[in-house]
């Protein structure tokens, strides 16, 4: 018999605004699951997510958490006041007997040093805090909010490693599809107000809800000729004429009925871009272009050619000089040196990274329109504006409404929809994905891939610049920047490694040399550093855990009656015992080599 699971919601109602939101959502979360929730925007997974975690009640339903569980909530905006430094927020989401040392460790992987005020704290930086408080803890369940927002990519990869090796059970909502294939194991599907469940990973799903999809489509065709079928009877029957077949009748009722109530799809977006004239061959060339701020290098002799029709993707850490590499190359920014032209007939639209285009006391219709009539000319076609509201999924009635009441995705799509319908042949997108659905970025891609023009493109999504871009500028560090054939993953294999965090400013001074006569500077001694030295102390532990774990497993693959009774259980229990027969080489390997580090120290 299966153990019960640590937290379950079953039949979970919520109504807002008279529009059932949830109706019937589920979730069963058990040790060890890797559960990925995912669902358009608005469609409820973050109202669900709070339910989980106890900081929303529903209309209906019940929730449950198996006694002494200990559930960590990630909110997509953390609220750090009142709080000194980032270390005593971080400490303060520790229990007794917690680890503190962990606390420290995990501020310093997300590059905080643990002193900054939390007042002073950019968006990226108050997220890595709340990642550190949320996961210092080590709980039985992680409920995680979009995650990788406002991270980078060194971040990103860092954080899908601590997931992978941690041992709690863990809820994902994210639009990063690379990180949801690497994490999950298990799929929740929000849709319409209910959830639906895959027991495989991400990386099955979107082939799944299309069958899915279809299915219901083909059902509804069919209930729709059996309804015609009756009306044809009420009609033209004989029998109706006579008898009033009652009983006919009210069946035909309940189709009509059961036809009423099937929700279908929510809708999608229409994505349609105004095409400029055509440009001319060279788009950009750049010859030995720097660029530096108070005395630190962003740009460092830097030449490229770009050619009509190139998809561009420039990637690097944050505060690596992307966005100021991108401003260089379209002339938004003058050079300190060497020289950019852009070619000719070149029109340029550009989506605002900072969302700061975006006034927010401006109508709907006034974004869209320039506060110039009802009309928007997309693709050389006049629409009216609620029409092309419709293609970016907003409803007539928000016509008239502040943009202070979008949400962020409505936001993002609201941005789209702007650049889209401006005619251009140079797209210039900085960070598109912020804040979109899995299927608005799925219609992004095949716009940008339809797009007669030019696109150059900033993202932390490796997925996403895989799938639409053909050529990378990658930070190299210290100014320089590197052009690299094919996507993300092509960038990475030429290097060796995904991007480099960028060095601190501390990391980045350069040593002042020895004036005439004095001796050099010795060499600081080398020691451990923190993170080695605490994974020196625990591994011996998880190694011993490991063991144990192997043992049972073993023990269970030694019944020889369970793959006739349960294969699914056979096969999840070979899987299990895989990883950790690798997780324990792999820890065996790592302590080794720190043993072997610290006895050369020591020596």
């Amino acid at each position: 018999m299966a153990p019960p699971p640590l937290l379950l919601l079953k039949d979970i109602r919520l109504t807002f605004g008279g529009h059932p939101l949830l109706d019937g959502a589920e979730i069963a979360v058990s040790a060890g699951e890797r559960l990925g929730l995912v669902g358009r925007n608005g469609s409820g997974k973050s109202t669900l997510l709070k339910i989980a975690a106890g900081l929303v009640e529903a209309d209906d339903g019940s929730r449950f958490v198996q006694p002494g569980a200990t559930i960590r909530y990630l909110p997509q905006e953390p609220d750090l006041s009142g709080f000194a430094t980032t270390r005593a927020y971080v400490e303060a989401g520790l229990a007794p007997g917690d680890d503190g040392h962990r606390a420290v460790y995990l501020l310093e992987s997300l590059g905080l040093t643990g002193d900054e005020d939390p007042k002073t704290l950019s968006g990226g930086e108050g997220r890595r805090a709340a990642l550190a408080r949320t996961l210092a803890p080590e709980p039985d369940i992680l409920l995680l909010d979009e995650p990788t927002n406002h991270l980078d990519l060194p971040a990103i990869e860092w954080l899908e490693a601590e997931l992978r090796s941690s041992r709690s059970a863990l809820v994902l909502i994210s639009h990063d599809r690379r990180f949801l294939e690497n994490l999950t194991r298990a799929t929740l599907w929000l849709d319409r107000g209910r959830t639906r469940k895959l027991d495989r990973g991400f990386g099955a799903f979107e082939a799944w809800r299309d069958e899915t999809l279809a299915q219901e489509e083909l059902d509804r065709h069919k209930l729709d000729r059996q309804i015609e079928r009756e009306k044809d009877w009420l009609r033209y029957g004989v029998t109706a004429r006579r008898k009033r077949n009652m009983g006919r009748m009210r069946a035909l009722d309940d189709l009509r009925a059961k036809r009423k109530s099937q929700r279908g799809p929510q809708g999608s977006v229409r994505l349609t871009v105004s095409e400029g004239e055509t440009s001319g061959a060279l788009v950009i060339e750049a010859k030995t272009v720097s660029k530096a701020f108070d005395g630190r290098t962003i740009v460092s002799d830097f030449s490229t050619r770009i050619a009509r029709g190139d998809r561009i993707g420039l990637v690097g850490a944050n505060g690596a000089g992307k966005t100021t590499l991108l401003n260089l190359l379209t002339g938004a920014l003058a050079p300190d040196s060497g020289v950019v032209r852009v070619g000719s007939n070149v029109e340029i639209a550009t989506l605002d990274q900072k969302r700061a285009s975006l006034d927010p006391s401006t109508t709907l219709r006034d974004a869209l329109t320039h506060g110039r009539g009802d009309t928007v000319e997309v693709g050389g076609q006049t629409k009216h504006v609620v029409s092309y509201m419709k293609d970016f999924l907003f409803g007539p009635e928000q016509a008239g409404s502040p943009l202070s009441a979008l949400s962020g995705g409505e936001r993002g799509r609201l941005l789209l929809a702007r650049a889209l319908a401006q005619p251009s042949n140079l797209l210039v997108l900085d960070e598109p994905t912020n804040d979109l659905d899995l299927e608005t970025l799925d219609l992004l891609q095949e716009m940008i891939a339809d797009y007669p023009g030019t696109v150059i493109l900033v993202s932390h999504d490796r997925d996403f610049l895989d799938r639409t871009v053909n050529a990378v500028i990658a930070s190299e560090g210290q100014g320089r920047w590197q052009d690299y054939a094919g996507g993300y993953a092509d960038m990475a294999a030429q290097r060796g490694r995904g991007v480099d965090a960028r060095p601190s400013a501390k990391g980045e001074a350069k040593p002042k040399s020895a004036g005439a006569g004095q001796p050099a500077a010795a060499a600081p001694k080398r020691k451990l550093s923190f993170k080695d030295q605490h994974a020196l102390d625990t591994l011996p532990a998880r190694i011993e855990t490991l063991e144990g774990e192997i043992a049972k497993l073993a023990a269970k693959l030694a019944d020889p009656q369970l793959y006739a009774k349960d294969p699914k259980a056979f096969a999840r229990t070979s899987d299990d015992l895989a990883k950790a027969e690798a997780e324990k080489a792999a820890s065996e390997e790592r302590w080794l080599e720190l043993e072997m580090l610290r006895e050369e120290l020591a020596g």
